[in-house]
């Protein structure tokens, strides 16, 4: 077993170098040395020098130890504390930058982008070298000149600002709630005795005319006797010199029957007890309207006083969603808005509705406003007091001047895009904002449909040419400090 590691070692330490003299071998044939001469004799068949000491080497420049193109003639470190790497004439390699030995430095900017300048090189407090600016990379204008490099590397993208209709779904939770317009109260207007009660009971649907009670009244019954009485002194014509504001339409007198609709008895009633010339013992309390019963308050045989709630009923067919909308989304709300609704009851299925009322006040505890939405529910499918995930469609369909939201720079205190005035050229350009959405963001001011906005990039911009302190100057020139 020792035999066979041994074998093994000596094995794959021969396999190792025969690797690295073919690497040797494949560096040598690349050097422009070994190329065959034209008589025929390799130049590295010639004796060359041996490679002189570093003491002994001239040094050429300096260049970044990241790779970026900054290079400096003598010793220095980056903002990171790391040394730049020497660069010996012999080593071939060319200022990556030797164009701006010719080109005339305007002055030296802060690195950190602040506006803050000075007319020679300076250190800022953390030890970073200022970066200089060159003539025709900050003009007077307010503009900002960018190499076709530094564009390149900051990724900078410009679209046309355009007209859109600006329109931003509003997102909010909700409540079913009843339509208080479709709930109904059954309370008798007299004093009395319940008969019997219908079939109806709570949470049951009924439809409008079904029999919900019967009920004994001493003072129906008393003006039932009234009309009679009337109806006969009618006959014998004894209501000849009765004042016309006393009769009804057909002559006859209206006291009895005036008095038994105000108590609630329908005409229904009158009109049986007229026709058959009796008062019946009990009156017929009926659903006026189609919907669910809420309340029942009356059983069998039970007194009951005027006023007293016999039957709550509501419609389910039409109901509210109460949305709570937040303080900040207020001012896109409108009346007539389309609304739509999902629930956690029914997934899938997305129920319609439009923006009744916008309620005047806000709810200080959750500072957000109620809006009312009617909804149409014909299948019931809506019950009260479902939570729903509310969407309103707001916007108008006008046209407007919109950018898109990523090329907003806003600070606080001011928002500001970056024109594209081509070449590498950028301006910053003040802009009064309007409505947000669809991440789209409308222009009030500041740019014109065709203008070319930066929507990538643009910090990277503000960063690399002191943005700042152009837009604190704008046409003015940048202050010069004095010399330290």
């Amino acid at each position: 077993m020792q035999r066979k590691s041994l074998r093994a070692v000596a094995l794959g330490a021969a396999l190792l170098t025969a690797t690295a003299a073919m690497v040797l071998w494949a560096v040598h044939l690349s050097r422009p040395e070994s190329a065959p001469r034209a008589d025929g004799m390799a130049a590295a068949d010639r004796m060359a020098p041996p490679m002189a000491a570093d003491s002994e080497r001239k040094i050429k420049f300096y260049r970044n130890p990241m790779g970026l193109p900054d290079t400096s003639p003598t010793p220095k470190k980056d903002w990171m504390g790391m040394d730049y790497i020497a660069v010996f004439e012999d080593d071939g390699m060319a200022l990556p930058m030797a164009a701006d030995s010719e080109r005339k430095i305007k002055f030296y900017r802060n690195p950190m982008g602040l506006p803050d300048t000075s007319p020679v090189p300076k250190k800022d407090s953390m030890g970073m070298d200022y970066i200089a600016v060159y003539d025709g990379e900050d003009s007077d204008d307010g503009s900002i000149k960018l190499s076709p490099g530094k564009v390149q590397r900051a990724g900078v993208e410009s679209v046309a600002v355009a007209k859109r209709p600006m329109t931003r779904a509003i997102k909010a939770p909700g409540v079913v709630q009843l339509d208080e317009r479709r709930i109904s109260v059954i309370a008798p207007r007299f004093d009395g005795f319940v008969e019997s009660v219908g079939t109806a009971t709570t949470a049951t649907h009924v439809k409008k005319g079904d029999l919900l009670a019967t009920v004994f009244g001493q003072e129906v019954l008393n003006e039932g006797a009234r009309v009679l009485v009337e109806q006969a002194a009618k006959a014998r014509g004894g209501d000849d010199r009765t004042p016309a504001g006393l009769k009804s339409q057909s002559g006859g007198l209206i006291g009895a029957s005036r008095r038994l609709l105000n108590l609630g008895v329908p005409e229904e009633f009158i009109e049986k007890i007229r026709r058959e010339r009796r008062v019946p013992d009990t009156i017929a309390v009926r659903a006026p309207r189609d919907g669910v019963v809420l309340e029942r308050n009356i059983v069998d045989g039970q007194a009951f006083k005027a006023g007293d709630v016999a039957f709550r009923i509501a419609d389910h067919s039409q109901v509210w969603m109460m949305a709570d909308v937040a303080e900040g989304e207020i001012a896109a709300l409108k009346t007539g808005q389309t609304v739509t609704v999902t629930t956690r009851a029914h997934p899938g299925r997305v129920f319609g509705g439009t923006v009744a009322v916008v309620f005047p006040h806000l709810m200080k505890e959750t500072r957000t406003a109620r809006v009312r939405i009617e909804m149409p529910n014909p299948d019931l499918a809506l019950l009260p007091d479902m939570y729903g995930e509310v969407e309103i469609a707001t916007g108008a369909g006008e046209a407007v001047v919109t950018v898109p939201s990523g090329a907003v720079i806003d600070s606080g205190n001011r928002q500001v895009v970056l024109l594209d005035l081509g070449d590498g050229r950028f301006e910053p350009r003040d802009v009064k904002l309007g409505r947000r959405g669809d991440g789209f963001t409308e222009i009030l001011s500041g740019v014109a449909e065709g203008d070319k906005v930066v929507v990538n990039g643009n910090f990277l911009i503000d960063a690399e040419s002191n943005l700042q302190s152009a837009l604190k100057s704008f046409a003015a020139p940048p202050a010069m400090e004095t010399a330290p």
